[in-house]
This record gives C-alpha cells, structure tokens and sequence, in this order.
C-alpha cells in the first residue's frame, strides 16, 4: 500500500473514530508530518532509554519517534481504541502496546521500568473530565526521572496553567501547517530537592 493510500485510510478511520467519540480523539484527522517532527525534535534522543508515547492514534507520531531510537530504548504506546492499537501493534513489533495511559506506572513496572526519560503525548487533555486530567498528570509526574522531558500538542492554550502547577514549561509552539493549528508544549519535570 502506498504512502499516500495509507494516509487516506488513516485518516477516514481517524475521522470515524472522531465521530464515534470527539471527547476522546480530539481532532478529525490525524497528526501532520510538520506537528510530528516539531514533537521530536526537542528530545535529546541518544540519552533516551525509555519514552512512552499517550495516544499514539494512527501512529502518526510514532513513526518520527521510531526513526530517532537506538535498539536499546524501550518504548511504551498508549491507545484506547482497539483497532488503533492492534494496528500500531502490527506496525511496531518491537514496542509495548497498552490501552489506557492512566495505568501509565503500573505498565510501567510490569516492564521492569522505574522511570521514563520522556513522555510524548497527543492526548487531548482539555476535553478530559477535570479528575482524570488530574490522573494524567500524576501518573506523568511519577513516571517521568528527575529533569524528565514531557512534550504535548494542544489545539488551545488552557491547559498552560495546568501544565506550569506541576511542570516546567521551557517553550510552547506553534505549528500553524496542522489541522487544526496546534501548540506543541516542551516541559521538564522538576529535578528532586
């Protein structure tokens, strides 16, 4: 199958998916190639052992992630809906796939992981009840190492004053070639007094 042809049936099954349940996809299509690299490129990747990506969709950004990765570097994909996941499964053998990014730690452990050095996220967190936000974050706090990278793309900036309570924020851009225009959050978690 083509590129081409592979782009258009993930994007008609995104665009289902969206349909089936807005809150929880958060978008129509899925990501641009533009937003996917802007979500990679600040990610030091040769000191990169262990990253989990939440919502990894289609694989739209799993895809830049694994040109960037050395063998050695685990990773963990997170997907709820089922098709989605059992595609990203087929696409990428070699990587961890679970359903629900709040078991982020548990799944974690039961890899024999204590810390993640980066957590890349396509999660539309501001469509999410306020208490499993909270979750989220907490589960992305615990799981990240000390100075621990965080990257998130947001279609809207309120999620800022959430992220900055428990975050670092180091930069936020705009990616205008996505649809819609995004904002991709570069964060560090706190190193530990």
């Amino acid at each position: 199958m083509g590129e081409k042809q592979l782009n258009i049936s993930e994007s008609l099954l995104f665009l289902g998916k969206f349909l089936e349940n807005p809150q929880r996809v958060g978008s129509v299509i899925p990501s641009s190639r533009f937003l996917a690299a802007k979500m990679v490129q600040s990610v030091p990747w040769n000191e990169v052992k262990a990253v989990a990506e939440l919502g990894s969709g289609t694989g739209a950004i799993t895809r830049f992630i694994k040109t960037e990765l050395t063998d050695s570097t685990t990773v963990l994909l997170f997907e709820m809906d089922k098709k989605m996941r059992t595609d990203l499964k087929t696409s990428y053998p070699d990587f961890v796939c679970y359903s629900n990014a709040c078991h982020l730690v548990k799944k974690m452990n039961l890899n024999n992981l204590d810390q993640l050095d980066c957590i890349i996220s396509g999660l539309p967190f501001f469509n999410f009840a306020s208490e499993m936000r909270e979750t989220l974050l907490n589960q992305i706090i615990e799981a990240l190492k000390p100075g621990g990278i965080f990257i998130a793309f947001q279609y809207s900036l309120q999620m800022k004053k959430q992220f900055s309570e428990k975050l670092i924020i180091e930069k936020i851009e705009f990616v205008p070639f996505n649809f819609p225009p995004a904002f991709v959050y570069t964060c560090r978690k706190r190193e530990t007094l």
